[in-house]
């Protein structure tokens, strides 16, 4: 193998070797890790005996088509209309941007596809993106009938440990794992967004070594907001291959003559330090994704759902912005029902004017009345939405997926907008404009409740050359993408029914998320504890309700449900008119405490301490520098918080402290070197009125 076979990419501290294989009719990975890992024989090196399969089959290739890849599986499968499936590459090319990016080019000359293989890495990060460009040469439309974004090559001698996030609807994000010593693992969507189900989003180890610790681990996480496929085959000769990318809805897409499709981009990380490493590496990426809005603080949120659901009205409403405000609370958020129509989920989506009954003294009157309380305002919206007895749905049922001749199935009570069409974009756009610009409204939340059913546009096309699912796509992210030029001063949150769409394309156009509707206390700790595994703190909007357990029951106290909240972006939607004058001070301490950490919280470097399977779990921030280190724990056993052994504290050990580095306890005095905390750990003396504890340790 020459030298110019052979490129290398770096990140800060990785290297991504990759060599032409085949006699240069395809890319492979040569080694992924350290730097330096590159030099020495590759661990992808595999006997070049491939009894009844063929050396591609064999190969840990980067991206490879049916054709040259018959019978282990192919990253593109694509055709000419009515002929036969497969491509046949030769490699034509190579453009290298030093170590930080590269393009290898591909040609099939009697199909009439050219493939760039597409690779960047991230400055100030362990990830590198990968994409395909798939262009048609030839002057015959192509069949696109899969069109993954690359594959991912991992050794493994003992067989693969997976860990992925599965769940549902309120009970998203659950960490999971599994052993695959052979065979196919694969997880999907086709609800037009990430979905419930599963998270676009993989790490995988070799099942031969712990989870934890000094563990070579590789992740990917799919950067699209519509269909998707990520499988992991665990191939002949000891590696395992996983595959990702975008899923027609139509089942293929078309390619004209000319044309190019760009597939999502994949990112790919390394942590050399286990799952609470690579979760480290994926917060750089996300904050390195928010940019310049790392800077804005999360303020303290205050959601009027909970307490008032439909039945809004600008009495109640001030009554709770003014409890809220009482409490600290630096925003209040309207949600669902201050639009005309909207007195149940069976009407007003899509006719978004503010209900003239439920402001009688106008709305800018009631928005007034709340900023003077000294907090900022905001609304949440469904633009994708629309009610069958709206005024929009009389004048445009053409918006409308739909189906000639066929039933239309309301979800939600309601139908989904083609957000692929531009006039429907106008629209939005349009809505938007209108009601960031008469209003001083400074925060947007954006739901979507409805995944898409019947999804067609009928209009005479055959579907597959509308390829509606990415058309959705670049729809919504052109109404984000002009959220952040035109009205750079508001926040904006993504939500889907809870965290059925959090995904890099989503995430890097908005500031927060919400993960789920489950906001009981031992519940929602699994939650956020499976989610902080995949991303950053600073991106986990989480409230603090009164909800009872729907998968946990246990009762848990007030701090507990504020620890949890502070442990991402704090909000409040329990009904606080309900509240004790205790409860309230309470809440207004805890609120004080989250203010002076958040910084720490939102921008610092992140272990998980322990799982909410064990009897005490917790979660450590380290300020920049070392500065400060904040500390959330959780009791998650018995309800009378009793010790595993009689009369000893919990104790959590932190990590990546300097041994002799000396920790003061900010509120207690209490000094610690590093060496104790990292071997003895930090104690909690749980009792049943004292299940949760937030500690703030400065470095001397």
């Amino acid at each position: 193998m020459t030298g110019q076979e052979q490129w290398l990419l770096r990140t800060d501290t990785t290297t991504y070797a990759v060599a032409l294989g085949g006699d240069g009719r395809w890319a492979e990975l040569a080694a992924w890790g350290p730097h330096g890992v590159e030099q020495g024989p590759s661990p992808m090196d595999r006997s070049q005996r491939t009894h009844f399969i063929t050396p591609a089959d064999a190969a840990p290739a980067e991206y490879i088509p049916y054709g040259l890849r018959p019978f282990t599986g192919a990253d593109l499968v694509a055709r000419q209309s009515g002929g036969d499936r497969g491509s046949w590459w030769r490699f034509t090319g190579a453009t290298a941007d030093g170590d930080r990016a590269l393009r290898l080019d591909f040609t099939d000359e009697v199909l009439g596809l050219c493939t760039t293989l597409c690779y960047e890495t991230v400055p100030g990060t362990d990830v590198i993106l990968r994409w395909t460009e798939l262009t048609c040469t030839g002057d015959r439309e192509l069949r696109l009938e899969r069109i993954d974004s690359a594959a991912v090559n991992v050794p493994a001698q003992g067989g693969a440990r997976l860990t992925y996030l599965a769940g549902q609807w309120s009970q998203e994000f659950q960490l999971k794992q599994l052993r695959l010593e052979r065979g196919r693992f694969e997880m999907e969507s086709t609800q037009g967004a990430a979905g419930h189900a599963y998270a676009p989003w993989l790490a995988v180890q070799d099942a031969a070594a712990p989870a934890e610790g000094a563990t070579p681990t590789y992740g990917i996480a799919l950067e699209w907001s519509g269909n998707w496929r990520i499988s992991a085959d665990a191939e002949p000769g000891g590696s395992v291959r996983v595959r990702a990318g975008r899923v027609p809805h139509e089942g293929a897409v078309r390619l004209a003559p000319g044309a190019t499709l760009t597939t999502p981009r994949l990112a790919c990380a390394f942590s050399a330090d286990g799952l609470d490493g690579l979760a480290r590496v994926w917060h750089r990426y996300e904050r390195r994704l928010t940019g310049d809005r790392m800077d804005r603080p999360r303020k303290v949120l205050y959601n009027s759902w909970e307490a008032t659901g439909f039945d809004v009205d600008a009495a109640a409403q001030l009554e709770l912005a003014k409890a809220a405000a009482d409490l600290g609370a630096e925003l209040f958020v309207v949600d669902d029902g201050w639009f005309t129509g909207r007195h149940d989920d069976t009407g007003g989506l899509g006719d978004w004017e503010p209900d003239a009954d439920g402001f009688p003294d106008g709305f800018d009157r009631f928005v007034d009345e709340v900023r003077a309380l000294g907090m900022d305002f905001g609304l949440w919206v469904e633009p994708e939405g629309i009610s069958p007895r709206s005024k929009l749905y009389a004048e445009h049922p053409e918006w409308v997926y739909r189906l000639d001749g066929r039933p239309a199935t309301l979800v939600r009570n309601q139908l989904l907008l083609d957000l692929g069409r531009t006039d429907v974009q106008d629209f939005v756009i349009a809505t938007l404009d209108r009601l960031l610009g008469d209003h001083a409204i400074s925060y947007l939340k954006w739901d979507m409740n409805r995944p898409p059913t019947e999804r067609g546009r009928p209009s005479g096309d055959d579907p597959e050359h509308l390829d509606l699912d990415a058309a959705h796509v670049a729809g919504y992210l052109r109404v984000l993408d002009h959220l952040r030029t035109a009205h750079p001063h508001v926040t904006v949150e993504g939500c889907a029914g809870g965290g059925a769409r959090v995904e890099h394309a989503t995430l890097a156009r908005t500031d927060v998320v919400w993960p789920s509707d489950n906001t009981a206390p031992l519940d929602r700790l699994r939650i956020q504890y499976g989610y902080l595994h995949a991303h950053a703190p600073h991106t986990m909007s989480s409230w603090v309700t009164d909800a009872a357990g729907v998968f946990d029951p246990r009762p848990r106290s007030l701090a507990f449900r504020f620890v949890n909240s502070i442990a991402g972006v704090l909000g409040i939607g329990a009904d606080i008119r309900e509240w004790t004058p205790e409860q309230c001070a309470e809440a207004t301490e805890w609120i004080d405490r989250y203010k002076d950490v958040r910084d720490v919280v939102h921008h610092g470097e992140v272990h998980l301490l322990g799982s909410p399977a064990d009897p005490t779990c917790g979660i450590q921030y380290e300020e920049p520098g070392g500065g400060r280190l904040v500390v959330t724990a959780w009791s998650t056993g018995a309800l009378d918080g009793a010790p595993l052994v009689p009369g000893r504290a919990a104790r959590l050990r932190l990590r990546g402290l300097a041994p002799d580095a000396v920790y003061t306890d900010q509120d207690s005095g209490t000094r610690y070197s590093g060496a104790h905390l990292l071997h003895s750990g930090l104690p909690f003396a749980w009792t049943a009125g004292h299940d949760a504890e937030l500690v703030v340790l400065v470095r001397q």
